[in-house]
């Protein structure tokens, strides 16, 4: 992975790609812990959450035979009129929040992100910079942390608000067609969770919110994500620190990243002859001196 890396700062970069609409995913899976009803449905999908309250094993034997098809979701009608149904799109669950003004605005600017890949890590970090270090983050370390906000390290009690997996288009500004087209598809892992907020001295009592993004089907990973995302967001929001290591953005940025401390854990295994020659001379010196001022006293 360190080669890997390596090799990628040496290749040209011909541009970059538009950002992903997750509102018009393929959807294979989505589903809502604060709405049991909501536009577009629960869809269930490829899952293990229920394998083990399976109560009568006779059925898996029978296969799908015995089951029902999944449900397919409501084709919207094109904001476009003209009578025909558009791709299907499932709107997402917070749009639904926001219409009531019962949460954070989520402002989006139109400025470009800064690169973890081309651009070192500098903090404070915009969040920005803190998702694209969580997203590549070691999902271990990150489940750590985001399960310590939840007992009480990080106040964030959250619900998840929708989780959703599907594919999307990735598309590519061509300079010289004027237009982007779609040169690929990517499966992603969404969640966006719902978090409690009693107000503070610069914002008023509303629901703030938690985000996650990652690639493949990641479940644990994108919720894990939008929880420590949370956590981080105590400055802006006008919170007080309470020191819980998810709320340390030095500490969570710093050691995330699963490829650097595996490096920096594995060198130490290799040849430290000098180093250690040099703290073995200078733990016998401060030996000798104070085996030299025991006896001076005596």
């Amino acid at each position: 992975m360190f080669l890997i890396r390596a090799y990628r700062t040496t290749l040209p970069r011909f541009g970059a790609s538009v950002p992903v609409d997750t509102a018009k995913m393929a959807v294979s899976r989505r589903v809502s812990a604060t709405f049991k009803d909501l536009p577009g449905g629960q869809i269930l999908g490829p899952t293990f959450d229920y394998t083990h309250r399976l109560l009568d094993f006779a059925l898996m034997a029978e296969g799908e035979a015995a089951g029902s098809p999944p449900p397919t979701p409501t084709p919207i009608p094109s904001p476009q009129g003209g009578g025909g149904a558009a791709t299907p799109q499932i709107p997402h669950v917070m749009s639904f929040l926001n219409r009531d003004g019962l949460i954070e605005t989520d402002a989006a600017g139109d400025a470009t992100p800064p690169d973890l890949t081309r651009e070192p890590m500098e903090l404070p970090a915009s969040r920005p910079l803190r998702l694209q270090s969580l997203t590549r983050g070691d999902e271990g370390f990150i489940l750590s942390l985001a399960y310590s906000t939840q007992r009480g390290y990080g106040r964030t009690h959250a619900f998840v608000g929708e989780l959703r997996i599907g594919t999307v288009a990735v598309e590519m500004d061509i300079p010289e067609l004027g237009f982007a087209v779609e040169i690929g598809e990517v499966e992603l892992t969404e969640c966006e969770t719902v978090n409690q907020f009693t107000g503070s001295k610069t914002e008023p009592p509303q629901f703030t919110r938690g985000y996650g993004l990652v690639f493949g089907q990641t479940e644990r990973k994108a919720i894990a994500m939008s929880l420590v995302d949370r956590a981080l967001r105590w400055r802006e929001l006008g919170e007080d620190f309470v020191g819980a290591p998810a709320q340390d953005e030095e500490f969570v940025l710093m050691h995330a990243d699963n490829v650097q401390a595996t490096g920096f854990l594995e060198h130490i295994k290799l040849p430290h002859y000098v180093d250690f020659q040099s703290e073995l001379e200078l733990i016998r010196r401060l030996r000798a001196e104070a085996m030299a001022q025991k006896e001076a006293a005596e």
